[in-house]
């Protein structure tokens, strides 16, 4: 246990004294006492001799206690007050270590620090103890982080639904150069922010059949016969506000058996199969994303999908009917948010509990689920269009299979009065697939399902109107609307970097963090030499802090004078890793060829996760750190280039990487990317960006002026073009002699102590296939990276574009996203309640 002296506290008590304001006080007396008290009472612990862990869930618990206060307070005006709630309903939720991001909510991060500096403790090392939730893959489950965070901060009543993985995204080790996978046990010493709320379970069918009758009112009606049921147990986190009084709550389910222990067949000495009910159903929730590429991995995904689904409406329609409102009008309690198609089956569900289970007849109940959804769209990539198989829905959820061909009926009806005889469009609007063996399209049921359909960026949303859902335009012009993505300043910001968050509120103000327009205010300090010269500190400063954990973690000591070239991102060929590494060979074989070459000083950083199925990714990582090693080694190099990649990339290990970047690489062949959001988190924290105009970079481009941006690259235009004239790699290699050196030099086994066939899988799928293009991007791209080389040198330049790009990022705040979807999509307005 380590502890931190400190001569001027009182010697702290054993057994704690009461306190008046132990549960809901914010000075430093009420927080130590509350401490105190949980370590004791709750924990069994006493202050003087308790671990660093039992100190951070003892801290944890006392700033759980308010915001539980806070959401009490804010769900009770919220529920007498009748207005509309946003569920917002997402496979992922990235949402990084709580206990600082609440501190700074809360406006308390001082008092807390000064609170457990006072008990004797050290403040940064509590932080530090906290595990991440890794219940996410990337950036889908990060910007639903986000959103959740400025749903609260900008007063909008909400409920967030997913699922409570006992096992996250995998803990990424490099053994060798290799990506190796381990578990992520992140409930292993508890969770000090969840609270159980059995009493608010639900059952969940599966399996079975469905028989039908007919009712008292003569309509024939459908029952669901399961094979069996599966509990959903609620875990509620509360998500706190920024600055305001309002807490809304992320709910979590977590799946058990209706019966978990069969004590008949345990006693005639059957004792797996006493237990089979509760592994069966508890695998459920067991792990985020099980590998779907065996039957026995489908089954479980979708299983998934419909679980936390079912249990979510079932969850809002009791809260909808405790109210004494009827079933039909739960679209004016909810609108609900489908992120991405994992959950676009709650279309399916709600319409199956307002038809089988309220009696709703079929057109007012497809009225009202049309009226209470909305559907974003996240990618353009084909292969994650979710379809699932028909004979697998039929299996596992045989109600819901009949829901959907009811719902596909008279939706092509539909279509047929506004294209008749296009039998073309009725079969790409269909929501089954009937080309082969049945599959239901899960976007085209979400399409169908939603009153208002969104992508993420500009760009995205053009090319999903032109290339993905030109027909549903057509029919419904205006249902495609654009919401481009943002971040949270408060956690990318305020707590990541608090050295520029301290420098830009004494300069602005302090509004900026819930206001992020403020910072446009800073664009005047751009032309201060004395303004850039503390920015250039605050940077040096973030630099020497992120070289110290390279060197912890990877055994590689970095010049924080360097320029720190990073790209942290989930590994993909489209995101385009290796075009980077191609960069570095082609900077190495300069030095190679003229030892004496003067080159700016570059420090290159890679983390990000590859899938464990995503051979080709895996080998890129095994590409980067054999090139690092090689030229991390070499004494022709003298420390001019280095090459670091950071294991386990996630949220706490990112948030002290963008703060420290000078170069965010955000190269992704133009038209794959739906926007990015780590390009404005390295923008915010005032890296500038080099990329191609993909996602996002368009807009951030816009705002922050062409000057202060390194583009490069096709258009999308361009890529189609290309691909379309018979675009040929091989070509380009043999015409590019630098371009060829690099990728011969890949080839020759230089990197990879002479096996010439480890990395044969990339270069042979670019020089023959290059999906990706990055052969015809090459070569602009060195020329952009020969611009930024130039343009470092001259330091006060650099700064001033740093600094421009801080200034212009106010666009790309999650809060302003939210602002657009409660204005143009969920039609609802902060509902303010008083302080505390």
């Amino acid at each position: 246990m380590k502890k931190k002296s400190n001569t001027s506290a009182s010697k702290p008590k054993i057994i704690p004294e009461p306190c008046t304001d132990v549960r809901t006080g914010m000075d430093v007396e009420s927080m130590k006492q509350a401490i105190t008290e949980h370590l004791f009472y709750r924990q069994g612990r006493n202050i003087v001799n308790t671990s660093i862990n039992d100190m951070y869930m003892a801290v944890s618990f006392t700033i759980h206690d308010r915001l539980q206060q806070r959401e009490h307070r804010t769900m009770n005006a919220v529920f007498e007050d009748k207005v509309r709630l946003v569920s917002y309903l997402s496979a992922e939720f990235l949402m990084g270590p709580q206990l600082g991001a609440n501190l700074i909510a809360l406006n308390v991060f001082d008092t807390m620090k000064q609170a457990v500096e006072e008990l004797g403790f050290n403040f940064d090392e509590i932080i530090a103890q906290e595990e991440e939730p890794g219940l996410g893959n990337g950036g889908l489950g990060r910007l639903a982080a986000c959103y959740i965070d400025s749903l609260a901060t900008q007063q909008i009543p909400a409920i967030a639904y997913g699922i409570r993985y006992e096992f996250g995204i995998f803990d990424q080790d490099i053994r060798d150069g290799w990506q190796v996978e381990k578990t992520d046990k992140w409930l292993r010493k508890g969770n000090p922010w969840e609270s159980e709320r059995h009493e608010l379970a639900v059952n969940v069918k599966f399996g079975g059949y469905t028989e039908s009758y007919t009712n008292s009112e003569g309509r024939k009606c459908f029952r669901w016969k399961p094979d069996y049921m599966v509990k959903g147990i609620p875990y509620d986190t509360p998500i706190m506000g920024y600055n305001v009084p309002s807490c809304n709550f992320l709910r979590l389910w977590k799946s058990e058996a209706e019966e978990s222990f069969d004590f008949s067949s345990f006693n005639q000495g059957e004792y797996y199969r006493a237990v089979d009910n509760k592994v069966k159903s508890e695998n459920i929730s067991k792990v985020l994303y099980p590998n779907d590429e065996m039957l026995e991995g489908k089954k479980l995904r979708l299983k998934q999908q419909y679980f936390f689904v079912s249990c979510s409406l079932q969850d809002m329609m009791n809260m909808h009917l405790r109210f004494e409102n009827k079933p039909q009008d739960f679209h004016k309690r909810w609108a609900i948010q489908l992120n991405d198609t994992h959950p676009s089956v709650s279309i399916a569900e709600l319409m199956r509990i307002l038809v089988d289970e309220y009696n709703i007849d079929w057109d007012t109940a497809w009225d009202t689920t049309c009226k209470t959804f909305s559907y974003t769209n996240h990618t353009l990539l084909p292969e994650a269009l979710e379809k699932w198989s028909a004979g697998l829905f039929a299996y596992l959820m045989p109600r819901v299979l009949e829901i959907i061909y009811e719902i596909n009926y008279h939706f092509l009806k539909e279509v047929s009065k506004h294209f008749p005889g296009d039998e073309g469009k009725l079969s790409r609007m269909s929501i089954i697939d009937e080309s082969g063996e049945k599959y239901i399209r899960m976007a085209n049921l979400a399409c169908a399902g939603s009153c208002t359909i969104n992508g993420v960026a500009a760009l995205h949303t053009e090319l999903l109107k032109q290339q993905v859902l030109p027909d549903w335009v057509e029919m419904f012009p205006q249902r495609v609307i654009n919401v481009t993505n943002g971040v949270t300043p408060r956690r990318f910001v305020v707590l990541s970097n608090p050295g520029l968050s301290k420098l830009i509120s004494d300069s602005i103000g302090n509004k900026w963090p819930g206001q992020l327009d403020e910072l446009r205010k800073l664009e005047p300090f751009a032309d201060d030499a004395s303004f850039r010269d503390q920015f250039s500190k605050v940077k040096l400063e973030n630099k020497k802090h992120l070289a110290g954990l390279i060197k912890e973690r990877t055994g590689i000591i970095v010049n924080p004078a360097s320029m720190f070239d990073i790209q942290v991102k989930r590994i993909h060929e489209y995101k385009r890793q290796h075009l980077n590494v191609l960069n570095i060979i082609t900077q190495y074989l300069r030095i190679k060829q003229n030892p004496n070459l003067d080159i700016a000083p570059r420090t290159f950083i890679f983390g990000g996760k590859a899938a464990p199925g995503y051979y080709t990714a895996k080998l890129i990582i095994k590409l980067i750190n054999s090139v690092g090693n090689m030229v991390n080694t070499d004494p022709d190099v003298k420390d001019r280039l280095k090459v670091v990649f950071f294991p386990d990339f996630n949220v706490t290990n990112a948030q002290p990487i963008y703060p420290a970047a000078d170069l965010s690489e955000q190269i992704s062949t133009a038209g794959k990317e739906a926007s990015g959001t780590g390009n404005m988190k390295f923008s915010m924290n005032g890296a500038l960006t080099i990329g191609t105009l993909d996602g996002a970079n368009v807009e951030i481009r816009e705002e922050v002026g062409n000057d202060n941006f390194f583009l490069f690259g096709l258009t999308a235009a361009q890529v189609d073009e290309a691909k379309h004239s018979g675009y040929n790699p091989h070509f380009i290699y043999e015409h590019n002699s630098t371009l060829r050196e690099a990728i011969n030099m890949i080839n020759s086994g230089y990197f990879s102590k002479g096996d010439s066939d480890l990395f044969k899988p990339i270069t042979d799928n670019l020089l023959w296939h290059d999906p990706y293009m990055l052969m015809a991007d090459y070569s602009l791209y060195i020329d952009c990276q020969d611009l930024i080389s130039n343009t470092w040198k001259d330091t006060a330049d650099w700064n001033r574009k740093a600094i421009l790009n801080v200034a212009r990022m106010g666009k790309f705040s999650s809060d302003r996203s939210i602002h657009d979807y409660c204005e143009n999509i969920w039609k609802v307005k902060p509902f303010k309640i008083k302080g505390l």
